[in-house]
């Protein structure tokens, strides 16, 4: 009778001992393959002393059963997919924290996967998710909605986006409402007496920066004295808002903007560090500066950031409870819309 796992040797005199496997438990407590499996899925089935022997070669061999394999066998996964377009980003950071602290309590973990901004890329990741079968997926698209969702709401089980479209017919979503998160933002802006508005950072195809847009010409509207212009960046990062703000500084003092909304933080932060750095203009006396998220380092700047606050925590954890509340496709989907705060700082009121 085999008492331990057959040992292999490796090059270089170095000892490497094979993985034991329920076979090897079986042989070391002289009982079947079935008994072993029953000790370790359905104990009560199994006399006590069998279960202490049982348990005892599984202790001497080191043995670790293989539950991603187990739960394949099964048709379960305790996997969930997440891809978010750039983890380089604060608040999608969060979103991966809310979501992982939400699944570690429903006994899942979470594979985390970044799409760099890219459709191509999160195209790939959705496919490689469910090359993995994973238990559903859970997306912050780069678009407003992400490449093949139809397919893969029905191929990985419940797929739930965060952010993007909040009325998607083939899947879950939640989100937080941009449109009206633009427009406080705005508001806020004109009730300080700024009159010439600018909004950066709109990159095509970002639904929730379109919808904050929006939210910014309706308060505009409100306002015949007042203008909204709008100034595109080819990223969404703090570079983005440093070549924002060179151009902003290029342009003679009359024709400056004198309140800036930026479509994120970390747009932002990089005006505000050109701007500061320039030394031409003092925020917020001549140009008052609000961001988006708020994420951790909005307060701790050298000015602090007035900010339009989402939990990216929220949407995460959200985001897992609906997959794992899921209904068949067939079901109506579900829509959470929360709706963002108004966070003042400095850098509008200083």
């Amino acid at each position: 009778m085999r008492t331990s796992p057959p040992i292999a040797r490796a090059s270089r005199g170095s000892v490497i001992r094979r993985v034991a496997n329920m076979r090897d438990v079986a042989d070391a407590a002289g009982v079947s393959v079935g008994t072993v499996s029953n000790v370790l899925n359905r104990p009560h089935s199994v006399s006590p002393s069998t279960r202490t022997r049982v348990q005892g070669a599984i202790d001497r061999l080191g043995f670790v059963r293989n539950d991603a394999a187990r739960r394949l066998r099964e048709g379960q996964s305790r996997t969930i997919g997440l891809v978010v377009p750039n983890l380089r980003n604060p608040f999608f950071a969060d979103v991966a924290k809310g979501a992982e602290e939400r699944a570690h309590k429903a006994g899942l973990s979470i594979l985390i996967a970044s799409s760099d901004d890219r459709p191509s890329q999160e195209a790939a990741r959705l496919a490689q998710f469910r090359e993995q079968r994973v238990r559903g997926i859970v997306i912050a698209p780069v678009g407003s909605d992400p490449i093949g969702a139809a397919s893969a709401s029905t191929e990985s089980g419940p797929f739930v986006l965060v952010g993007g479209d909040h009325a998607n017919p083939t899947c879950d979503s939640v989100g937080f409402d941009d449109r009206h998160g633009g427009r406080i933002a705005a508001e806020h802006l004109l009730k300080l007496g700024r009159r010439r508005l600018l909004f950066i950072g709109c990159p095509p195809g970002v639904k929730q920066v379109a919808d904050r847009l929006e939210g910014g010409n309706d308060a505009v509207a409100d306002r015949p004295d007042a203008v909204l212009e709008v100034m595109a960046t080819g990223s969404m990062t703090i570079e983005g808002g440093r070549r924002a703000a060179t151009e902003i500084l290029e342009r003679a003092p009359h024709s400056r903007p004198d309140a800036i909304i930026a479509a994120n933080d970390l747009v932002a932060l990089g005006v505000l560090q050109a701007l500061l750095q320039a030394d031409q203009v003092r925020v917020p006396h001549d140009i008052a500066l609000i961001g988006y998220d708020d994420i951790d380092f909005a307060a701790s700047a050298a000015v602090p950031l007035s900010s339009i606050a989402q939990s990216g925590q929220l949407l995460g954890s959200t985001a897992v409870d609906m997959m794992l509340e899921g209904g068949p496709a067939s079901a109506p989907r579900q829509h959470v819309v929360y709706r963002p705060g108004l966070v003042v700082r400095s850098s509008t009121d200083g």
